[in-house]
């Protein structure tokens, strides 16, 4: 019998959903910024920003950025500290992407570009200082398979920060919340990226994310310490840190 597991509010086989996934970020690709941008109304750059500041980078920190092809993450951890921050992405045009980012902002020096599974990092063990992922641990196959390899390839001490979409409390934003998510979201991925279903699947693999605190549990569960999470936004998103003991 075969494994399940949802692509959004589908269920798929296991073995399908990381071509499912790559198939939608393809498609994608060339215009995720602008509609990250038009979706969130530019707060993405804060929440973002947040994160970078939350970790703090140091120079001479080596730091991996997973699900960063676009190069978002990266660059502003190279604004902050003269880091090395090596970018893995399952999605090669999401990597090209973010390579062609790179290059138009002359940040050639203290980045490279690995393709690589989050589950499955090509990476030695206690190799890193920090591990950042900013929304893509919700479109693993596996999260905790993720997790355990984010605590695998950092050092002890090591940092780990998160940030994903999460869960709204108040019950009336939770309404508006989902009626833009539903009704708009897509419409907009339509009229900027001619490909609606794409971000029917983005919206739907939010619900399908554990909350703060279920989150929270997972992070400890794999082994990790010092479990934090901050909401921002009323809790549209949240950014999780712990640290490797």
């Amino acid at each position: 019998m075969k494994n399940t597991t949802h692509f959004g509010f589908k269920t798929v086989d296991e073995a399908d959903k990381p071509s499912l996934v790559r198939g939608v970020f393809d498609a994608v690709a060339g215009r995720y910024d602008v509609m990250n941008d038009l979706m969130s109304g530019g707060l993405h750059r804060l929440w973002k920003n947040e994160m970078v500041s939350w970790l703090n980078p140091q120079p001479g920190m080596r730091i991996l950025d997973v699900a960063g092809g676009t190069g978002d993450i990266a660059l502003r951890l190279l604004q902050r500290a003269d880091c090395h921050v090596t970018v893995a992405d399952i999605n090669g045009q999401m990597l090209e992407a973010g390579r062609a980012r790179a290059i138009d902002r002359n940040r050639l020096r203290g980045i490279e570009w690995v393709c690589a599974d989050a589950e499955s990092l090509p990476f030695p063990d206690n190799h890193f200082d920090a591990y950042t992922i900013a929304f893509g641990i919700r479109n693993v196959t596996h999260v905790e398979n993720a997790l355990a390899e984010a605590h695998r390839v950092l050092n002890i001490g090591g940092r780990f920060l998160c940030l994903e979409f999460s869960s709204v409390g108040q019950p009336l934003l939770q309404k508006i919340y989902d009626a833009y998510s539903f009704h708009v979201i897509p419409q907009i991925g339509q009229w900027i990226t001619g490909d609606r279903e794409a971000y029917q699947y983005l919206v739907e693999s939010i619900r399908q994310f554990p909350d703060q605190e279920n989150f929270a549990g997972m992070i400890r569960a794999t082994g990790f310490g010092n479990v934090q999470y901050r909401s921002l936004t009323q809790g549209v998103v949240a950014i999780h840190s712990a640290r490797k003991i």
